[in-house]
């Protein structure tokens, strides 16, 4: 088998092949990025350490990266604070305990001359399937997204006996 010219030659060649079809799929299909352009409204992804007790939850689209960090949780009340890459306009805030349940925004107190970081306090979560709302402006441009909240509470390894 391995005698044949014909064979070796398709064993060399259609690894290459693969590679370049793999490119150029990519390469015509992928959306291009672009700048956010000022009065639009953009979706910001939660990342992966929303879903976990750490205390922090990361949102991101593109460059625009804020960061939200559970700074105190009692049976009443939660304060978070948000640091930011880029100055913000504003910020507004909701908790509710369903995607579809509707609750009144509240705003983000900026706690630095330079609007990187802000703090806020929410009613507590009613459980780890509460959402957290957030609609951020910055540059005239906004950004929108939502996430659970299990990251408001931030356990170790270290916490269990």
């Amino acid at each position: 088998m391995f005698k044949n010219k014909h064979f070796i030659v398709a064993l060399l060649v259609a690894p290459i092949l693969s590679i370049l079809a793999y490119v150029g799929t990519d390469l015509a299909l992928s959306e291009k990025p672009h700048a956010a352009k000022k009065g639009e409204a953009y979706k910001l992804l939660s990342k992966s350490n929303c879903r976990y007790t750490s205390g922090l939850c990361d949102m991101e689209n593109g460059e625009f990266k804020v960061q939200f960090r559970s700074e105190s949780l009692t049976d009443e009340q939660l304060v978070l604070s948000l640091k930011a890459k880029l100055p913000l306009q504003g910020i507004k805030v909701s908790l509710v305990d369903s995607l579809d349940a509707q609750s009144t925004p509240i705003d983000m107190q900026r706690t630095s001359d330079d609007d990187l970081n802000w703090t806020v306090t929410l009613p507590a979560p009613v459980s780890d399937e509460s959402w957290l709302r957030v609609a951020i402006q910055a540059d005239d441009t906004y950004y929108y997204g939502d996430t659970q909240t299990p990251f408001v509470v931030y356990e170790t390894l270290l916490d269990q006996e």
